[in-house]
């Protein structure tokens, strides 16, 4: 496998200019032809379906969801960035370039990074236009608010339900396209591989989740629009359907998976309640824009926050990162708070939690701003824990949230296979080893909206002679049987166990040797108990029911079959990885203050592991990054 970025000649600020001016195109009358596939109807996939829809293509979008709109990119809370500098704080492309780069611990591509921070300025207009209620100042202007690891307030944003509104938009564009008969939706289907013919992408198997039905698709291209695989840890704040399977067929179709132990902790979640919890709960980075975060300074502190003087509390962030305060970045926060819990100083019945307090901000602004502006966001926390937080501060605790690692892809947000793509949070390329909060909405709408239309044109344009094929081809005939086959071997086990055990138990063994923090001996160790542990799920797993109607528990085992090769592969990417960057801690690397120190010498490459076969160790792809435009430095935000 050669890894080739295809990133343009020319100055950073110029590439993306450039490269739009000279890429070849396809005529009207030949997009007509073409046919392409979109696995996803997230922000990144409603977006590249509307869009490449509006351009004059034939698309079939699919989702797992019985609708488009479900798609978990409604979760998202606080916001989207973009370098509009409304509020003159001295906010540019620029500075939203660098501060994604050093937000990242310099694992990201300069090119793409920067055309991220271009385009993010497009976002805002597009979705004004759409109608989505971005807050507004009270003289009518668009209000911004800040994020961690930055200093000026660039994150646009509708209360706490940003990604609701933004996904409403795409999906109005997106809807718009499926009247006037350009997409074709197809709700409730689920891609299960990829299928290959001579080399490049030509189509996908999909199973309908009601009916049972395998079916195949041709497509001139494949787009995978289908999210993160964060649900490999089982406990997470992602939608419990969320999964890795389609990137996984890629993968081992020939796909490069790219930094797959590149995880992040959102630092501001509920803690877990119990055992048998399935499901966690985001509260929002915004909320750390008026909430201070605190534990007491006595270990074992018993009294209610609200009983416990402010001399007698410990301000940690602030008193850590004087310059950043409470708006350093997640890795840096969720790794603070873990720190003091393991030092004794959490509160609540685990001790596993802190303060987020809103009491000053309260005093300062008054109960209606602040309900104004996270009033939803408090009602949520109110309901699942019956605190009220306008009068007692909330409890929180880092979870896993996003994933930066994903499929390998170039420029034009090709993967390693030609004619297959992947945009937003299922490829690799923007955020490096730790995303900045209100870029994954950012990421996903640049994709799907203002990058891929155009870059996609380049690899068809060649493609314009190639006719449909047949979905009779043995290729295809193949693929499909092989999924069959795979959903057979599951029905058949005559197992004890439920799928929802096991995938807690690998969960349980991820969070605990590549969580918060990593090292050397534990990580070989992980790989010897997830290999043990999948052996026993193909011994002991039980599905019921068959396959030719609605049976989610086969969808979940089939899922979770795939965790496990995942979670192999990111404990070998982590032990790969002998350096502390961004969310990667390895605890043998670190400054004296306890921060990740990285070994730029040895490490400054992206990792792209190669399947070789179920029977033999993935091959590990190093693509070297190159920093022309920024100098890579020790992180600090104090």
């Amino acid at each position: 496998m050669i890894l080739n970025s295809n990133i343009p000649e020319g100055s950073i600020s110029d590439k993306w200019t450039n490269y739009k001016s000279q890429v070849p195109l396809v005529s009207p009358s030949n997009k007509r032809r073409i046919q392409i596939l979109v696995v996803g109807t997230g922000l990144a996939g409603a977006s590249a379906s509307a869009s490449l829809a509006e351009m004059g293509y034939k698309v079939k979008t699919f989702c797992f969801q019985d609708s488009p709109r479900r798609a978990h990119s409604i979760a998202a809370q606080g916001g989207i960035n973009a370098a509009k500098n409304y509020q003159n704080d001295g906010d540019s492309i620029y500075r939203l370039f660098y501060d994604t780069i050093k937000g990242g611990d310099y694992r990201s591509r300069e090119a793409n990074v920067y055309r991220l921070a271009e385009v993010s300025t497009n976002i805002i207009d597009q979705c004004v236009a759409q109608g989505v209620p971005f807050a507004r100042e009270y003289g009518g202007m668009l209000d911004n608010r800040s994020f961690g690891g930055v200093q000026v307030s660039r994150t646009f944003y509708a209360r706490g339900q940003t990604g609701q509104q933004l996904l409403l938009g795409a999906y109005g564009a997106l809807s718009r396209q499926i009247y006037k008969g350009n997409v074709q939706m197809f709700n409730r289907h689920e891609m299960l591989d990829v299928v290959k013919i001579d080399g490049k992408a030509r189509g996908i198997i999909v199973r309908n989740l009601i009916t049972g039905e395998y079916q195949s698709h041709f497509g001139h291209a494949v787009i995978l629009a289908t999210g993160g695989y964060g649900n490999v840890y089982y406990l997470s704040t992602n939608a419990m359907g969320s999964n890795v399977t389609a990137a996984w067929k890629a993968y081992k179709k020939g796909a490069a998976f790219s930094n797959p132990c590149f995880t992040q902790i959102h630092p501001t979640c509920i803690p877990v309640s119990g055992e048998y919890q399935s499901k966690l709960t985001l509260m929002s980075e915004s909320l750390r824009n008026d909430g201070r975060i605190w534990v007491p300074k006595d270990k074992n502190e018993n009294r209610l926050p609200r009983d416990i003087p402010e001399n007698e509390r410990d301000y940690y962030l602030e008193r850590r990162y004087p310059a950043f305060g409470n708006l350093v970045p997640r890795d840096v926060a969720s790794r603070a708070a873990k720190e003091r819990c393991d030092e004794g100083y959490g509160v609540g019945s685990t001790g596993l939690a802190v303060y987020l307090d809103f009491e000053d901000s309260i005093k300062r602004l008054g109960k209606n701003i602040v309900s104004a502006r996270y009033g939803n966001l408090f009602e949520m926390y109110e309901k699942i824990t019956g605190d009220d937080p306008y009068n007692t501060p909330m409890r929180i605790f880092p979870a896993v949230h996003y994933t930066m690692g994903g499929l390998w892809v170039d420029y034009d947000l090709m993967t390693s296979v030609p004619g297959l793509y992947a945009i937003g949070e299922c490829n690799f390329s923007d955020h490096g080893a730790n995303r900045l909060g209100a870029s994954a909405l950012m990421q996903g709408l640049a994709d799907g909206y203002f990058i891929l239309p155009y870059t996609i044109g380049k690899y068809l344009s060649q493609d314009i002679r190639t006719k449909p094929i047949d979905t009779n081809h043995k290729e295809f005939k193949k693929a499909e049987s092989n999924a069959k086959e795979k959903n057979k071997k599951l029905l058949k086990n005559n197992g004890t166990q439920s799928v929802e055990n096991f995938h807690r138990e690998l969960g349980k063994i991820v969070w605990d040797y590549c969580g918060m923090s990593r090292n050397k001996p534990a990580l070989i160790k992980a790989i010897d108990k997830i290999k043990n542990l999948r052996k026993d799920f193909w011994k002991n797993v039980k599905v019921p029911g068959d396959d030719n109607n609605f049976n989610p528990e086969l969808a979940k085992a089939g899922r979770v079959a795939d965790f496990f090769e995942l979670g192999e592969l990111m404990m070998r990417d982590a032990s790969e990885r002998d350096e502390s960057c961004g969310g990667h801690f390895r605890e043998e690397h670190q400054t004296p203050e306890g921060e990740a120190l990285r070994d730029d010498e040895n490490y400054t490459f992206s990792s792209a592991w190669e399947y070789k076969g179920d029977d033999d160790s993935p091959t590990l792809h190093k693509e070297k990054l190159i920093f022309d435009t920024v100098k890579p430095t020790q992180r600090s935000y104090k």
